[in-house]
């Protein structure tokens, strides 16, 4: 059974993106600190490219015994450069339906099913989704950083 702390994060987490660019324009928004650095969109971009990789972990995991799965890298996904040249409303659009997808995704595993990650070790589904969750929060308060971030 999937926690009720971990289901209530999974499906209202993403709500605070509304208030974190709440009078945020889009120079704020696409602004890179540096030329090797994302901007907050494209840091939002990797959330929803990240949702995608994480949904086929899931089959994995649904389908093979103890599979392993390596540390997801953007900068060696080949769909990562397409993921992050993307206009705002359709990175936005593209996050929330992929949301949708893991909710309906979740309520069709078994939750107690294993995968082996490259550092972390053995974890079940749950611990899988608390990673994903952790690892999103971290990229929403980098969105916030920079989107907010005063110049000059």
């Amino acid at each position: 059974m999937l926690p009720e702390t971990t289901g209530v994060r999974l499906h209202t987490q993403l709500d605070c993106l509304s208030i974190l660019l709440d009078g945020v324009n889009e120079v704020a928004v696409n602004r890179q600190t540096a030329p090797e650095k994302w901007s907050a969109l494209q840091n939002l971009a990797h959330l929803a490219r990240y949702h995608e990789v994480f949904l086929d972990r899931l089959e994995r995991i649904q389908k093979e015994r103890r599979p392993r799965l390596d540390r997801y890298s953007a900068e060696e996904d080949s769909a990562w450069p397409d993921w992050s040249v993307l206009p705002r409303e359709v990175v936005e659009l593209r996050l929330h339906a992929r949301r949708r997808r893991l909710i309906a995704a979740i309520g069709d595993c078994d939750l107690s099913r294993t995968a082996i990650h490259s550092r972390l070790g053995e974890m079940t589904v749950v611990q899988w989704l608390e990673f994903f969750l952790l690892h999103e929060a971290h990229y929403l308060y980098r969105v916030l950083q920079l989107a907010r971030a005063q110049t000059g």
